[in-house]
């Protein structure tokens, strides 16, 4: 008989099973804990949307949409895409959901994103996020909340000692425009020695020259203009009053005038949480200030603060998560007493003391699946019930009414 060929998970995604399942899950907990703290209520979009809602968000002509999407056309002839990122559809479930009356709205979020790149370590086509975001607040204020917030799931972690803050402002539209004339002026007299990307970068968006990895290009970044002495007033006081706050949540810095956002609809905050426990140095949370998006996706003009963390990064970071305690094991002696071996299971659930029921062999075999468990008890129920110390096999009477009590110490 011919066997059947094993199916292997498709390129780029990877099975959530046992420690790294345990980290995950670890990371999404915490997350979800801190941000209530902060104030923030869970929402959950669609895994895939309207391709415009990332079209037109993320830019035409950027390298998300054009190279990255996963973007099909549904039976119904509609182009759906499945979401690369989370801003864009928490955006628009705000606008869709009637949701821009009633300001500020502090959300948080957790799921898988799509990406067709090529994979590597940490990095999946299928990847998963943590987010926050909080729309409509326009004060530094808010923007030091929501990296404090950050910071405080960082710590709980226990990554933070490895982790820097890198922030940056981008000015408003009027100090962007300065700073885009001066960058224009710089590298058109280079021109001859950027990449090819990044002449094309030149013309569209020269802010994105400052983000290059290639070396000939950073070559040239080094003594490009810096966004500070492009600043109007008042996008130098906005950056002032992020500073203060900061220093107010008691969360440490570092100014990095190279953290750009290459959209228009990003303005003041940009930042990022960079590691080295890593190898390379990496981005393990980054995030900015977005006041044109919704706008921009025909909703009224909302101003919008967020980031994003990639959870498989975080699990690597982080140490393993203690185990959760083992469940009660639960033994019937023989087969008239499965029914009593059963109301107990019930009690014990319905107490909050995990608990299982072995569902076949006999009572020899099922203790010596419990004592392989990890279970630190097993309840042995026959003509009389006994409670067994799985660690050191010790056993001994105990009435029903008294359980509970025992199994809790």
């Amino acid at each position: 008989m011919k066997m059947a060929t094993l199916l292997q998970p498709v390129r780029g995604t990877k099975d959530l099973i046992g420690e790294d399942a345990a980290r995950h899950f670890h990371v999404i907990e915490t997350a979800r804990r801190v941000t209530r703290l902060f104030g923030f209520s869970e929402w959950q979009t669609p895994i895939f949307e309207d391709t415009k809602v990332f079209s037109r968000t993320l830019g035409e002509t950027s390298d998300v949409v054009t190279k990255e999407m996963y973007t099909f056309e549904d039976r119904g002839g509609d182009s759906v895409t499945l979401r690369p990122e989370g801003t864009a559809g928490i955006c628009r479930a705000l606008i869709t959901g009637g949701l821009t009356q009633t300001l500020p709205q502090k959300v948080f979020y957790a799921g898988p994103m799509f990406r067709y790149e090529r994979p590597q370590k940490g990095r999946y086509r299928q990847f998963h996020q943590i987010g926050i975001e909080l729309l409509g607040a326009a004060s530094p204020l808010a923007d030091a909340e929501v990296i404090a917030a950050g910071w405080r799931i960082l710590n709980e972690l226990g990554v933070a000692k490895d982790v820097v803050l890198n922030i940056n402002t981008l000015g408003d539209a009027a100090s962007r425009e300065a700073y885009r004339a001066a960058l224009v002026a710089h590298f058109s007299a280079h021109a001859d020695k950027l990449s090819e990307d990044s002449k094309l970068r030149l013309e569209k968006n020269p802010l994105r020259i400052l983000d290059s990895k290639d070396e000939g290009d950073k070559a040239l970044v080094e003594n490009a203009p810096l966004i500070y002495d492009h600043l109007t007033e008042e996008a130098a006081n906005f950056y002032n009053g992020l500073k203060s706050s900061l220093a107010a949540f008691g969360v440490p810095f570092a100014e990095n005038p190279r953290i750009v956002r290459g959209l228009d609809y990003y303005n003041h905050t940009a930042f990022e949480f960079v590691t080295t426990a890593l190898g390379a140095q990496g981005t393990v949370m980054a995030g900015g200030r977005y006041d044109g998006l919704v706008e921009q996706m025909g909703g009224p003009n909302v101003p919008g603060i967020g980031w994003g963390a990639g959870i498989e990064r975080l699990s690597m970071l982080i140490e393993p998560p203690q185990a959760a305690a083992q469940p009660v094991i639960i033994i019937p002696m023989g087969g008239e007493s499965e029914a009593p071996a059963l109301d107990i299971l019930n009690t014990l659930r319905a107490a909050n003391i995990a608990a299982e029921i072995g569902y076949s062999g006999n009572a020899k075999k099922r203790l010596e699946r419990a004592n392989k468990s990890g279970a630190a008890y097993a309840v042995l129920v026959g003509a009389e019930i006994k409670l067994k110390n799985l660690t050191d096999g010790s056993q001994d009477d105990v009435a029903p009414a008294t359980l509970i009590e025992r199994l809790r110490g």
